[in-house]
């Protein structure tokens, strides 16, 4: 994979190309980017309607790429995982497993978002192991992706509803 020398824009900027390439599948524009040593090692964008798999999130499929590569379930120390979408419950769950060390994403999910909106599961001191994250990288930009695939799918249903 490719090494680059670049900031969290740089990063979020290929996870915003993957939630693209969801959008153009008809799935929910999230994508996502594992780095480690200032490389990629996995990338993922949400796939639960093409692979009938409810857990197809893009953090779940960035993940599995990543740890295939480095042939572990637990990934490296320097791990940051960049989303557009603030994670669930279940990718937060598996980015504990994983080790994953630091989580950068875009825009917040006000209904499932499971680190700073509708729950905050790393504040439940439940865990043996937690990770840094921070939020509103790219998050116009994140946010307006997500506006305009919903506005969309709206549009295409009213088209269809009429006689």
């Amino acid at each position: 994979m490719q090494q680059h020398e670049f900031d969290d824009h740089y990063w979020m900027q290929l996870a915003y190309e993957q939630a693209a390439l969801a959008a153009s599948k008809g799935e929910v524009p999230v994508g996502a980017v594992i780095v480690s040593n200032n490389q990629v090692i996995g990338v993922g964008h949400n796939q639960p309607i093409f692979k009938h798999d409810p857990t197809a999130h893009a953090e779940i499929q960035a993940l599995r790429e990543a740890c295939q590569l480095t042939q572990n379930y637990r990934l490296p120390d320097d791990t940051t995982l960049y989303v557009t979408l603030e994670p669930c419950t279940m990718c937060v769950g598996a980015l504990i497993h994983a080790r994953v060390q630091r989580v950068v994403f875009g825009a917040t999910e006000p209904k499932a978002g499971s680190l700073v909106s509708a729950r905050r599961l790393l504040e439940s001191g439940y865990y043996n192991h937690l990770f840094q994250f921070e939020s509103g990288c790219l998050q116009e930009q994140c946010s307006q992706q997500l506006s305009d695939f919903f506005r969309m799918r709206r549009e295409q249903k009213r088209q269809q509803s009429k006689p």
